[in-house]
């Protein structure tokens, strides 16, 4: 009955991502306009070229993010089932942590952790 029930959903999603796509082009009256194709900065107009380089310091930010994020993601589903899983999952837990922790202390040498 699980793959029964898994095929279901997966077709349900196609037709309806599909129907609904396929309604907004027959509904919808498209007009292409020069001022649609530029990029929307709060209403101020868009001045330079699109290609600027951005500070390093966002990037660390962004792995920093990607770091917490992704562990925050795989740690909680582990702490609501540790108890049923017993030792092995403490085990795997600890070897996720263990591959995590070169990207903190990169992140950490680069001096992306000091907020001033």
């Amino acid at each position: 009955m699980g793959t029964i029930a898994l095929l279901i959903l997966t077709i349900a999603a196609i037709v309806f991502s599909a129907g609904g796509i396929l309604a907004s082009k027959i509904f919808t009256k498209g007009s292409f306009n020069l001022q649609k194709g530029q990029p929307y900065e709060c209403g101020i107009p868009a001045t330079g070229t699109p290609w600027s380089q951005f500070h390093i310091g966002y990037y660390l930010y962004a792995i920093v993010f990607l770091l917490f994020e992704v562990e925050l993601v795989f740690m909680y589903p582990w702490a609501v089932v540790v108890q049923k899983i017993g030792f092995p999952a403490l085990i795997e837990m600890f070897f996720f942590i263990i591959i995590l922790f070169p990207g903190f202390l990169y992140a950490h040498k680069k001096g992306a952790l000091k907020w001033m």
